[in-house]
Formats: structure tokens, sequence, C-alpha cells
């Protein structure tokens, strides 16, 4: 009659997804429920099979269900480490976490276009400096002067 039960909490993953693409939940529930049955509360997901794999966790929740003595499983716990929350719990240094996110998505379209772009600077470079070797070869050279003068220089510098 109005007195609250204390139950054994756990903070733990609720299998969902196909056979071979599982994601979960991320839950608190009653120690003594079936591991996909009732919950007290979802807090968070987790998709294991991306690539990072995708976690998000309500922080705020997280820390509650903490704070009043649930206890996560070990794979919970490593989530909650890499988003940096049992380290904010427990006081410890590195609360932002070594949570990896996906990169941006680059449009197909557009870097199809930068390619194409580098490409022909390549090539306008590349017969550019064809045309220049072009040239050069097709220039006669003309006799080096101080190579003709040399002989001369040498004959007048002997009778002295």
């Amino acid at each position: 009659m109005g007195v609250t039960a204390h139950v054994a909490t756990k903070i733990r993953l609720k299998r969902l997804g196909k056979i071979r693409a599982p994601y979960y939940r991320i839950v608190v529930a009653d120690s003594r429920t079936k591991r996909d049955g009732r919950v007290i509360e979802e807090i968070g997901k987790y998709h294991p099979t991306e690539e990072p794999s995708f976690i998000e966790v309500k922080s705020e929740r997280a820390q509650y269900w903490l704070g009043v003595g649930a206890q996560p499983t070990d794979q919970v716990l490593n989530i909650l480490k890499i988003t940096g929350d049992w380290q904010k719990f427990k006081g410890l240094p590195g609360a932002e976490g070594t949570l990896r996110t996906k990169a941006d998505r680059v449009d197909p379209k557009a870097a199809v276009d930068k390619a194409a772009a580098e490409a022909e600077k390549v090539k306008a470079k590349a017969s550019e400096a064809k045309a220049k070797a072009e040239s050069k070869a097709a220039e006669p050279e003309p006799p080096e002067p101080e190579a003709a003068d040399a002989p001369e220089a040498a004959a007048e510098a002997e009778p002295s």
C-alpha cells in the first residue's frame, strides 16, 4: 500500500533484429526477468554490426540508474566505458570516452567530379611539359663562344 519494493535491477542488453543481424537496446530491468522480457526503462541503443559500432546512451538516465544501484552487465559496462558514462559515475579521468563516430558521407557525384578535375590538371601539366621538351629539342643549339675562343686565347698566351 504505497510501499515500493526494492528490486535488484540490472542494466543489460535486450536483443532485437534478425538471425545473424542483431541490434540491441540498453535497458534497465529487474534481474529476475528474461533477457528480452519486461523492462523498466530503455536508456540506449547498440548496433554492433555497423562499422564503427553505433552506440547511443542517454547519459543522464544512465547516471541516475547507476546512482540508485543498478548493476551493469559486463557488456554494458564496456559500452559505458566507451561512452565515458562509467568514468563520470566513478569520478575517474577520461569522462569524454573513446566513442568513434562515422565519417561524414561524401556525395558520390561530387567525389567523381573532383577526381575528374584532378585528372584534367595532371593531363594539362603533362602536355605542357611535353610541349616544352619538344620545343627545346627543335631549337638548334648555337655553338658555345667560349669553346671557340679558348684555342686563340691559348695561342696568344704562348708568344709572350
